[in-house]
């Protein structure tokens, strides 16, 4: 059985506030986990995080990006290091607050561009300090699934080949990828073709709309996702990914500039059934 989580994304990007109520709901709406944005490093809150968790019975992934300050593809080496320190500082708070998964799309700095392609350089850098990363995530039992994003938002890995190539030359067993059917949309070929490329290095799956909303209700071909899942045996979690108008800061982020949904109470509901309905569909269909 699959797993089913939701990205507190709809709700926060920096666990500051106080979600008890939020995260009894989704626990009572039938969720089993909930990806966590790390943004800080401090130890000891993430393990309070992960006591509260624990206490309402909810399993949790975390996630994380770095800045153009922390970008492990820069010139400077001093960046190069700030970012690897600040990604052992990351995986030791996904530890913290007993996660055993860490995504996203740390391989280099978010929205940080040269308008230029990625050039040798920049791909051996990063995979220098991603293996340097691994290590440190497989001291600590934590599995890294990378991410690709679409153009508008990186440079050095955009596609299902690109991030396949990289975790094959990082080459080390902590370090696998995840796939996210909004990147996917916009930057495959073939969305279902370039899933099925990633079965032998996949440990994570986000479920995303093409406009971020609900699941279901826009033009992704969600029926050849799960068709996919089915026929390369995933057993691994699947995550709803949907962005709203809060909070502010991560709106205004990912250009979400309307209201697409009436709420994430709405969008978790709404999508946690359609995520079970695929699945005993092709369950089915099998």
């Amino acid at each position: 059985m699959n797993k089913l989580g939701i990205n507190l994304f709809l709700w926060t990007t920096t666990m500051q506030e106080d979600l008890s109520d939020t995260l009894t709901f989704l626990k009572n709406t039938g969720f089993d986990f909930v990806e966590i944005p790390i943004a800080d490093t401090d130890v000891a809150r993430w393990e309070g995080i992960g006591r509260r968790l624990d206490a309402l019975g909810l399993d949790r992934a975390a996630c994380s990006i770095l800045g153009p300050e922390y970008s492990l593809i820069s010139p400077d080496e001093s960046v190069r290091r700030a970012g690897i320190e600040r990604m052992k500082g990351v995986i030791d708070c996904t530890k913290a607050m007993g996660a055993r998964l860490l995504t996203g799309p740390y391989h280099s700095g978010f929205k940080t561009f040269t308008g230029k392609p990625a050039t040798a350089e920049e791909w051996n850098r990063s995979v220098e300090a991603m293996r340097e990363i691994a290590n440190h995530a497989a001291n600590q039992g934590i599995m890294l699934g990378l991410e690709y994003l679409n153009r508008f938002e990186t440079y050095l890995l955009t596609c299902a080949d690109d991030l396949i190539r990289y975790v094959e030359a990082v080459d080390h067993p902590n370090c696998r990828l995840m796939f996210d059917t909004f990147h996917a949309n916009i930057e495959e070929k073939d969305l279902a073709e370039a899933l099925r490329r990633c079965a032998p290095y996949l440990v994570h799956v986000q479920v995303s709309e093409n406009d971020r909303s609900t699941p279901g209700r826009g033009h992704v071909d969600f029926d050849r996702v799960f068709q996919v899942l089915q026929e390369i045996d995933y057993e691994g979690a699947i995550a709803i990914e949907a962005f709203g108008l809060t909070p502010t800061d991560l709106a205004a982020a990912a250009h979400i500039v309307r209201k697409m949904f009436p709420s994430p109470e709405q969008l978790a509901q709404d999508g946690l059934a359609f995520l079970k309905e695929k699945l005993m569909i092709h369950s089915i269909s099998s």
